[in-house]
């Protein structure tokens, strides 16, 4: 199976003025639920949480990529829809393919669409 790197917005980088209804906590709780349904489904999947920083969040993905080889990135909701996190999102893209070369590229909605997300490359 391939080694799939997963991509989000850390819980404590998010504005939440912008989304009535969610804090930190339920989020990060959201999160961890998606991650166990990752391991439930059998995904070899490797979690990489990011801030807001484009030059940090850089680094930290050269970090992972640095760890093993990864044939499929996820990247979350919250760093591709978001207007304001349009540059955080073409730096990824490009570190990844410029690291990673061959890597695929998948999306999901929110962290309870990832197994779908994976299923759909995998």
């Amino acid at each position: 199976m391939a080694t799939i790197l997963t991509i989000g917005l850390h819980p404590n980088a998010i504005d939440y003025t912008r989304y009535p209804g969610l804090d930190e906590a339920t989020l990060t709780a959201r999160i961890e639920q998606g991650d166990a349904a990752l391991r439930a489904a059998g995904f070899d999947a490797v979690s990489c949480l990011i801030g807001t920083d484009p030059d940090a969040a850089e680094r930290t993905i050269r970090e992972r990529l640095s760890e093993g080889t990864f044939e499929l990135a996820m990247i979350g909701g919250g760093v591709r829809m978001a207007p304001e996190h349009t540059l955080l999102f073409e730096r990824l893209i490009n570190v990844l393919v410029a690291t990673a070369p061959g890597i695929r590229f998948c999306f999901n909605t929110s962290p309870e669409t990832t197994v779908d997300a994976l299923r759909r490359w995998v």
